[in-house]
């Protein structure tokens, strides 16, 4: 994410998180999967993801005779329903409360029948669809909020600016008291109009780096550190660790 730097205060300005390009989307907001490539999906921090298909576009346009689904999750084990994993009996997947463990990649094969009209032989078809699923900070979603919430950054730019215009103010009121008012004892002062600025820098929370080359359609994204990297404090990359195998690691063993 981008700061504000505020005098010797560091303010937190929120960017904009781009979604996924090489997924297909529904007007119903459903994530169909990609034969032979993976889905990348960045989710919001404690928000629940999008609604995973085991199925592509296409795939979902024709009849499937018998399906079954197997979802494996990050952990390589098989995926059951519970109180953070809801899964339909339609092969469609939601993790709920997104948290920086939670991400890596989902993997669904879908098995189902095909008959042959001369013979009426009947084969079974697997097809596996891959998802990496990357927590962030903020995520598409999240500019709706902004009734609600001061994470969005229309909200907390406005209100650092506000902040800024506050401040330039009270220095030239009490300049101005200095120079009109004999009566008061006040600090000598002298402000110069327009001398006082902010500033961008980038950064990203502990356990969150930009990398453009490993999420190119979310490069000014903060998305989390993966296996093998941590980030210890507001830095803008990720560092390398070895010993690390979790996703969001602050430190290095």
């Amino acid at each position: 994410m981008r700061a504000w730097v505020l005098l010797s205060a560091v303010l937190w300005y929120l960017t904009r998180v781009g979604w996924q390009r090489n997924s297909e989307r529904t007007e119903k907001g459903f994530i169909y999967g990609n034969p032979g490539h993976p889905v990348k999906l960045y989710v919001k921090l404690h928000h629940n993801s999008p609604i995973l298909v085991c199925m592509d576009l296409k795939r979902a346009e024709k009849e499937t005779v018998d399906p079954t689904y197997l979802w494996v999750g990050p952990n390589e084990k098989p995926l059951t329903g519970n109180n953070k994993i809801n899964i339909t009996k339609t092969g469609k997947l939601m993790v709920k409360d997104f948290l920086e463990p939670l991400s890596g990649l989902y993997t669904c094969t879908l098995s189902y029948k095909t008959v042959k009209a001369e013979t009426q032989e009947e084969k079974v078809v697997k097809q596996r669809y891959d998802f990496m699923i990357f927590v962030n900070p903020f995520a598409p979603g999240w500019k709706g909020k902004c009734n609600e919430s001061v994470d969005c950054q229309d909200n907390t730019n406005h209100n650092i600016l506000q902040a800024r215009n506050r401040i330039e103010e009270f220095f030239r009121s009490q300049a101005y008291i200095f120079n009109h008012d004999f009566n008061k004892t006040l600090p000598a002062m002298h402000f110069v109009d327009h001398s006082f600025q902010i500033v961008r820098i980038d950064s990203c929370r502990p356990g969150f780096g930009k990398n453009e080359g490993l999420h190119s359609n979310c490069a000014t994204c903060c998305v989390v550190c993966g296996p093998e990297t941590f980030s210890p404090d507001v830095d803008v990359t990720c560092q390398t660790c070895v010993s690390i195998q979790i996703y969001g690691a602050i430190s290095c063993p």
